[in-house]
């Protein structure tokens, strides 16, 4: 297969920072070396991949490139025992679309270690309607529920609800039976945000305090994608032994807070991380999502797009516009 060519998505550096993607036609030799060469039948958007798009060294270094951090397919070739022709794999986080070709293509080359096998009660299309974005979703409610916080413990808030982990993270509280308050500054999603089982849909304004170093106690657990503001606020607001879970930073990396939450209510932060995840734990989330966390509503929260208006929706997200997850058919 070593002259096949295929479709995918080149980021190239036109001139310096200046960075223009347009879906070219590119060989499997070009690809990096790997243990398991996959056929990419669906991706999924991420915010990694909109970085990666415009250039920021601190997702990419090196250009030209392909972005897409998620990826289902059918192995097609593979010098790795555990995986044989025909598998079908699921493909998520490490180095892939990061300094590794990504999956925004028919084909990507992997180390073995990358990959497991498709959970059996799950699609390679329902796989990337998860994503990241929904592992993250689902490391972050596994912290909680390690914590000690169930459904009787009381509301859980999750920020930034309308993008890809924060949907994804209403729907599968409100399967798990969590009562769930999203925040969000889009007035006109509260309707979509309670279709995903929301109870209560707030604003950003409501929930951002800046002056007082603590708030009314309001909730068991947080599921926090924005930082900043936000998460010191929410920081402040959540109840004696209840935890906070953090995966983002789409308002701001910076956090100004005091001890206060830590010692006067021992609040727990947890610090959520998907790229990296050992294989255990990501296994046991995966497993989950493909049952008891499933929610029913994954068509709602999903828009399904082709290889050819990845540019667009990658812009939509840089600008803040971007609605549920993405879902890109690939094969």
């Amino acid at each position: 297969m070593s002259d096949t060519q295929f479709r995918a998505l080149v980021v190239e550096e036109t001139e310096p920072k200046k960075y223009v993607s347009q879906v070219k036609t590119r060989s499997i030799d070009d690809l990096p070396d790997g243990d398991v060469l996959v056929r990419v039948h669906y991706s999924a958007l991420n915010f990694k991949d909109a970085l990666s798009s415009i250039g920021n060294k601190g997702v990419t270094r090196h250009y030209p490139h392909t972005p897409g951090i998620d990826a289902a397919g059918t192995v097609v070739a593979s010098t790795d025992a555990q995986f044989a022709v025909g598998d079908e794999v699921i493909v998520t986080s490490y180095d892939l679309g990061m300094n590794t070709d990504g999956a925004l293509a028919e084909y990507i080359r992997v180390p073995a270690a990358w990959v497991i096998k498709r959970p059996n009660s799950l699609s390679l299309k329902e796989a990337m309607m998860f994503g990241t974005a929904g592992l993250t979703a689902g490391l972050m409610m596994e912290a909680l529920v390690n914590h000690s916080v169930t459904p009787a413990s009381g509301a859980v808030l999750v920020t930034g609800a309308t993008g890809g982990v924060g949907s994804l993270a209403v729907a599968m509280l409100s399967k798990a039976g969590y009562e769930v308050t999203a925040v969000t500054g889009k007035p006109e999603a509260a309707d979509f945000l309670k279709s995903l089982g929301a109870k209560a849909v707030v604003s950003r304004e409501s929930i951002i305090e800046t002056e007082r170093p603590m708030l009314k106690e309001q909730w068991a657990g947080v599921v926090d994608v924005v930082g900043g503001e936000m998460l010191a606020s929410a920081l402040k607001a959540t109840r004696y032994g209840g935890t906070v879970t953090c995966a983002g930073l789409v308002g701001s990396p910076e956090l100004h807070t005091t001890v206060f939450p830590f010692i006067l209510r021992a609040v727990s932060l947890v610090g959520i991380d998907s790229a990296e995840c050992p294989m255990a734990p990501r296994l046991a989330v995966w497993n989950k999502m493909a049952s008891e966390w499933k929610p029913a509503c994954l068509e709602e929260l999903t828009t399904e797009i082709t290889l050819d208006d990845v540019s667009e929706r990658l812009q939509a997200i840089l600008q803040g516009k971007a609605h549920g997850h993405y879902l890109v058919k690939i094969a």
